[in-house]
């Protein structure tokens, strides 16, 4: 059989699907570490940095969004123009770096400024592995194949807050970084090693300011494409919020303390074994089926347990609260994986351009509506709680606008 990865121009670099998917998942899943491995640490580099208000601590998680968001825009463009390899080692170059200058910085101002930096780096791995993986799927293949890198991707939360615990028993809060440059080293070893140029001499565009801005029309003026990418973007805003008010919320409210991380990993599950069943359902049901479905699930979880949040005793169980937090994230893993593909899927011609524009836009967007949840905690779980009903029942608006009023429409063949 041919392997899918090679074309006349690229290299003669064996690589199978399963490698490949663990890889694209593992350069994708940097930027998970960066932001879930540090969430036990935040009240020590806190403390350690003279941060008086607790909520300006998400502030660690804000500076890395907008940087990882803003840079996206860039790297599309220029990655369509000199290809995937080059862009990719230069974003981790930069990860690397600010990771490691991040354990001698002095202050918390100088910390935001190289997390900052550090969202610049990582934004490659988010846009130009989506790029990669539309050079050589498309589809229900796509789809099936983002599912389960998402799957994998997913595994980072879930044991990236109780390595951060780990590694805070060996040492401080710099410890970390240092092994998020560890780790994003080896992975730049293997992505160096074993991936092979994947963009089409055919589909190279060239960087001028009238290409990059023909193809930024391109992805706005599709109606599809440009509803599913602000669905998207709204819904995991929510998210955002969470993750950014997590540890007021688990240790705060919640008095979880050393078992932060386990909680927090509990759910992260749900949603890597949402993402392994859309991976096993998506190429018999479609993308629109299983996403709208769930969408629509999402959202009477999400009103149910505001009902349960305002309505019933205070603070809300734990039991309770886990439970229908952990439902809603199950939702996310079949949701994420296909509004991407459904956004990127009539942009093939234009992938990396694409990647960025839709990376930008969900990126700094959920990063911003994330802030305004984040931002809100007032002692409650009720501003979390409250944003993931009301940025469910947003994404389904410009799901309808996207599908003019029509759900679960069939879904196009499959396409290699």
């Amino acid at each position: 059989m041919t392997n899918p990865l090679q074309s006349e121009s690229t290299p003669k670099v064996a690589m199978g699907r399963t490698e490949f998917i663990g890889l694209a998942a593992a350069l994708m899943a940097l930027n998970a570490l960066a932001i879930d491995i540090m969430l036990p640490g935040l009240q020590e580099i806190g403390a350690a940095l003279g941060v008086d208000n607790e909520n300006h601590r998400q502030y660690v998680v804000s500076a890395y969004l907008i940087g990882f968001g803003v840079a996206q825009l860039f790297y599309g463009p220029i990655a369509d123009r000199f290809g995937r390899r080059k862009p990719m080692l230069f974003g981790l170059a930069i990860y690397i770096l600010s990771s490691i200058a991040v354990v001698f910085v002095p202050s918390f101002a100088g910390l935001l400024v190289l997390r900052f930096i550090q969202g610049i780096g990582s934004a490659a791995t988010r846009v130009i592995t989506i790029s990669i993986v539309r050079d050589i799927y498309g589809g229900r293949q796509m789809a099936e194949v983002m599912s389960l890198i998402m799957m994998v991707f997913m595994v980072v939360p879930v044991i990236a807050p109780g390595t951060g615990q780990i590694v805070l028993f060996f040492g401080d809060w710099h410890l970390i970084f240092g092994f998020m440059a560890a780790i994003a080293a080896v992975v730049t070893v293997w992505m160096y090693v074993r991936l092979p140029e994947t963009l089409h001499e055919k589909d190279v565009r060239p960087l001028t300011l009238a290409s990059v801005l023909q193809g930024f029309k391109i992805v706005l003026t599709n109606r599809v494409a440009l509803c599913y990418t602000i669905a998207s973007t709204i819904i995991f805003g929510a998210l955002f919020g969470f993750i950014n008010s997590a540890e007021q919320v688990y240790k705060g409210i919640y008095d979880l303390g050393a078992w932060f991380a386990a909680a927090f990993a509990g759910v992260a599950i749900f949603m890597a074994a949402s993402s392994f069943l859309n991976s096993r359902l998506v190429g018999r049901f479609g993308m629109r089926k299983l996403s709208h479905g769930s969408l629509l699930l999402f959202i009477a979880i999400t009103f149910i347990w505001l009902m349960a949040q305002i309505f019933g005793p205070q603070p809300m169980p734990f039991v309770l609260f886990i439970a229908m937090f952990a439902l809603s994230m199950f939702q996310f893993g079949l949701i994420g994986s296909n509004f991407n593909s459904l956004a990127m899927e009539p942009l093939g011609h234009v992938a990396g351009t694409a990647s960025s524009v839709i990376g930008f836009m969900s990126t700094i967007g959920g990063s911003l509506i994330g802030a305004v949840i984040g931002q809100a905690f007032n002692g409650t779980a009720l501003p979390m709680v409250a944003g993931f009903c009301v940025v469910s029942v947003l994404g389904l608006i410009f799901v309808l606008i996207g599908e003019k009023g029509v759900l679960f429409q069939p879904q196009n063949k499959p396409t290699h």
